[in-house]
């Protein structure tokens, strides 16, 4: 039974559901999780732990215990250089900041962190940690991002990036989580903590401009001139997030014609539009909290957004209104293969299981590769760093690129670049990223592609994890062929974590959250929207069956 949108979606959001940040905060240093309880450990997901204060699955107890586990991996692992500390502009990221200081000062980990209490881009901590590593041997630098993404102004979150740069794999985020949750079971017994005051003041604290160090070298990935000389009108709405003061640098530092349409900091973010589900989500992929930005379309030769921490991209185009990240990120590879001549010819294409179709067909075009992982940027970390990924690319509109002479830029998400990257697309071809779609949809095919979500137990989830291809007994998906059905990313080996049924003009893919209770169904056809929901349905059938019952779904 598909979930109706909210009446609020996509209107703005009313004073009553807006958070109370004073009893937010309160409950961030007031109570206490539970170990017993499993939604109140510490549970690393695809990029870091998150939660909220008012149901116990973020408070400082968790931040302390992480926070005290990172620097028991890091003595673990030798790692002695730097960690770069950075925070967004959600509610509990300050006083999750001063909690994370007080453990690493009192460790004696040399803490880089941003002065006049500036916020942090993810991507400019992954910047910071390879610009420091460059040409090292030892003594390597690792960064901290407290952000929980784009989720709802209630949420917390906390990411370690190793020295790679990039998100924690599987391996680090676990060592980390059963190490916190050790603490956290006695009571945090054994962990090191000093006063705010002095953690500030210690001499292993230092500042560090990351606004500066980032923005200054956005010339290495992105061709300032090209934008520059085509005078486009550019349009950026932070929406509210970490990257709000780095846009103004970046039109002073490279004379570009860039409008900041919404300078607003504020907790509670009530300037945003409500999401598709009745929350406030800074979700730059999403039309009902974008809305005030598409509405903008008009006035600008590109307009772009980007959420809360900065890591994912949001575009939006004259001629097609806000773009599908899937559908970017397709052009974003057709054009920078075709003008980046530095980068090398065995360079390829990364995506994950659930991205579209569109990509593996434009990098056949290309005759690049195509790398096809699991869910998660970490999956990319190693072929940004050896350049083997020239351009590596989620559904959920994160992506990084390398620079322009072929070498890595970020290992994390960079929704700065990727926004930027639809500035030079439109001012080097003179057509919008949703006119160059259109133009490969033609030569390629239209497809149409959906995600739904459907509700789970723990027990369910825990079965389409592990399920297995014989499990899915499936010759044709509507009417095609069953070409394979796959539990592991065909590149790697790496599980899935989930199953992805492939035909020749359809697929479809079926993952559990890490998060909430539900799973994901993931489907695309290029037979049209119609030939999309018979394999929707279809898939969620299939999917019901082998989990032993029918849940309510609906579609973002």
């Amino acid at each position: 039974m598909d979930m109706p949108v909210s009446p609020l979606a996509g209107q703005p959001a009313p004073a009553s559901m807006r958070v109370n940040v004073p009893r937010l905060v309160t409950a961030y240093y007031a109570q206490h999780p539970d170990p017993s309880v499993p939604q109140q450990r510490v549970q690393f997901g695809t990029s870091g732990h998150r939660g909220s204060a008012f149901a116990k699955t973020f408070n400082e107890s968790h931040v302390l215990a992480i926070a005290q586990a990172i620097c028991d991996y890091r003595r673990a692992q030798k790692i002695e250089g730097p960690l770069f500390l950075g925070i967004d502009t959600h509610a509990l990221s300050v006083p999750a900041f001063a909690t994370a200081l007080e453990v690493l000062a009192a460790n004696e980990v040399e803490a880089m962190i941003a002065g006049e209490d500036e916020y942090t881009p993810t991507p400019a901590i992954s910047h910071a940690i390879l610009a420091y590593n460059r040409g090292r041997t030892r003594g390597f630098a690792d960064g901290v991002v407290i952000t929980p993404s784009h989720n709802p102004p209630q949420d917390g979150g906390f990411k370690y990036n190793p020295p790679h740069g990039g998100p924690a794999g599987t391996a680090v985020t676990q060592w980390i989580e059963t190490r916190a949750n050790e603490y956290l079971e006695r009571e945090l017994r054994g962990l090191q903590r000093i006063p705010y005051e002095k953690a500030l003041s210690a001499p292993t604290t230092h500042k560090y401009d990351f606004l500066d160090a980032y923005t200054s070298d956005l010339a290495s990935v992105i061709d300032f001139d090209v934008i520059r000389a085509a005078n486009v009108a550019m349009g950026v709405d932070p929406l509210g997030g970490a990257g709000v003061h780095y846009w103004t640098r970046i039109a002073e530092r490279f004379r570009l014609d860039l409008t900041v349409v919404n300078e607003a900091i504020d907790p509670t973010f009530g300037f945003m539009s409500v999401d598709w589900d009745g929350q406030i989500r800074m979700d730059p992929s999403s039309s009902y909290a974008m809305r005030s930005l598409i509405a903008l379309k008009d006035r600008f030769g590109i307009a772009f957004a980007c959420d809360t921490d900065h890591d994912r991209h949001g575009i939006v185009t004259p001629s097609a209104g806000l773009l599908p990240a899937n559908d970017y990120q397709s052009v974003a590879i057709f054009y920078l293969f075709a003008h980046r001549p530095h980068w090398g010819p065995r360079a390829g294409v990364g995506k994950t299981m659930v991205g579209s179709r569109m990509i593996d067909r434009v990098a056949a075009r290309l005759g690049r590769t195509l790398h096809e992982v699991p869910v998660g940027f970490k999956w990319f970390v190693d072929g940004l760093l050896d350049a083997s990924l020239a351009f590596a690319g989620e559904e959920s509109a994160g992506a990084s690129f390398l620079r322009l002479d072929g070498t890595v830029w970020t290992t994390d998400k960079d929704g700065i670049a990727a926004a930027l990257l639809a500035a030079e697309i439109t001012a080097r071809l003179g057509r919008d990223p949703g006119e160059v779609y259109r133009d490969l949809a033609a030569e390629l095919g239209m497809p149409a592609y959906a995600r739904r979500d459907a509700r789970a137990t723990a027990a369910q989830k825990q079965v389409l994890k592990r399920l297995s291809a014989e499990q899915v007994r499936l010759t044709e998906l509507v009417g095609e062929p069953v070409q394979r059905v796959l539990t592991h990313a065909p590149s790697n080996g790496a599980p899935l974590e989930g199953v992805k049924v492939e035909a020749s003009n359809a697929w479809f893919a079926a993952r559990p959250s890490g998060t909430e209770d539900v799973y994901k169904i993931y489907a695309e056809s290029f037979l049209g929207a119609d030939h999309l929901r018979l394999v929707l349905e279809e898939a969620q059938t299939i999917v019901d069956n082998a989990l032993g019952g029918s849940p309510d779904t609906h579609q973002p």
